[in-house]
């Protein structure tokens, strides 16, 4: 019985200690979760905007709000991944500033993300793979069966979620997100934006390099610019997260460099050849604000400096010893190419109290600007002020 005793005591101190270390882990990366609720007394006194822009909440009721697009109605599609749904927020025609109904658009998906539209097809970025549907705009609804045009993309991995874009050339681009922190992968779609033909065929990788580029967007010129998350695990302050502007066969560095080509300390010994050939960001934000969603203001209605600007969602850390980011941006082009970085949405995070993570940015016909949060289930409607 004493051996028992000594067995049973000695399982329990090691229960002990191992919630103990879960705890301490947990408490060391101080991950923001998730309240599906919307605050508004703390909004009202917590949010900021430029002088001549003010918002309200369009819905608060989407939990796992993510990717955005508008169709031609003026409905919001919200596309929910951990949900497995694709959403239709119905278009304000009563003016009460809310969305007039939602719906579930797709059901049982396999990881939904990317969203856009192409002729009268939606086409839907999955964990696996991208499908696509008829979609009738006027009405709201999807027309028909859903069809899968690509799968067998690699799943899961740190950076799961696909996100997919139409280009001005009429072609599907897609990133893959890496497995990991920083690492070799086995398989080459990872860490890449990929190509295809409307009908899914003709794969073709157009870049490399590129660990967890969540968002990108095409400016008039149909220049075509990417987020990207850098590594973590290097200190609160490096290495910068990342703006790129993509073209087709380049090599934007990881694992083997961050921020301006400079060499990883785990993988870049040996690897001096391809970072001297990647291809250095345009733009640094501060390191761990996680940039997703970016989108090229099109409107011109909107202030001149405003109006070939983008909008970059700053989703924010999740590893620094004081939470950083968790905002919206605008990053404005001067006459020389260089960019200047300034805060359009911010207030989410006051004395390391969080109250929203901003993840996608669209804009409506009319100029209002729809912007995604995920952490509090939350659409924000941002127009000029009357």
């Amino acid at each position: 019985m004493k051996l028992v005793a000594k067995i049973l005591l000695v399982f329990f101190i090691l229960i002990v200690l191992a919630a103990v270390s879960v705890k301490l882990i947990v408490g060391a990366v101080n991950f923001p979760v998730g309240s599906s609720e919307v605050d508004q007394s703390k909004l009202s006194e917590r949010i900021m905007l430029p002088d001549g822009f003010a918002y309200n909440v369009f819905a608060d009721d989407v939990p796992n709000a993510r990717m955005l697009r508008m169709t031609r109605s003026g409905d919001v599609l919200v596309a929910t991944p951990n949900r497995d749904q694709v959403l239709l927020l119905k278009r304000d025609s009563n003016g009460d500033g809310r969305h007039d109904g939602k719906q579930v658009l797709l059901d049982q998906l396999n990881g939904p993300n990317g969203l856009d539209f192409y002729q009268d097809w939606l086409y839907v970025a999955e964990d696996h793979g991208i499908g696509r549907i008829k979609f009738d705009h006027e009405a709201g609804a999807v027309v028909g069966d859903y069809e899968n045009i690509v799968s067998g993309w690699p799943e899961g991995g740190n950076h799961w979620k696909k996100t997919l874009r139409l280009g001005p050339d009429g072609l599907i681009y897609v990133t893959v997100g890496s497995t990991c922190n920083v690492c070799i992968e086995d398989d080459e779609l990872r860490a890449t934006m990929v190509r295809y033909r409307p009908d899914g065929s003709g794969e073709e990788i157009y870049a490399t390099g590129l660990r967890n580029s969540a968002g990108f967007d095409w400016n008039r010129d149909a220049e075509l610019y990417a987020t990207d998350n850098g590594r973590d695990m290097l200190g609160d302050d490096y290495p910068p997260c990342e703006l790129n502007k993509i073209e087709a066969g380049k090599f934007y560095g990881w694992p083997f460099a961050n921020g301006n080509n400079e060499p990883d300390p785990d993988l870049g010994a040996g690897n001096e050849d391809r970072i001297k050939n990647s291809v250095p960001m345009v733009h640094g934000f501060r390191a761990h604000n996680a940039p997703l969603g970016i989108h090229f203001l099109r409107s011109d209605n909107l202030p001149q400096d405003y109006r070939e600007a983008a909008l970059v969602a700053l989703h924010g850390s999740w590893n620094r010893s004081e939470k950083d980011g968790y905002k919206v941006v605008s990053l404005h082009w001067d006459d020389m190419g260089n960019i200047v970085e300034k805060d359009f949405m911010s207030g989410f995070l006051r004395d390391d109290n969080v109250i929203g993570r901003p993840a996608e940015i669209t804009e409506g016909s009319d100029g209002a600007i729809y912007i995604s949060d995920d952490y509090a289930g939350a659409i924000y409607r941002v127009t000029l002020k009357d």
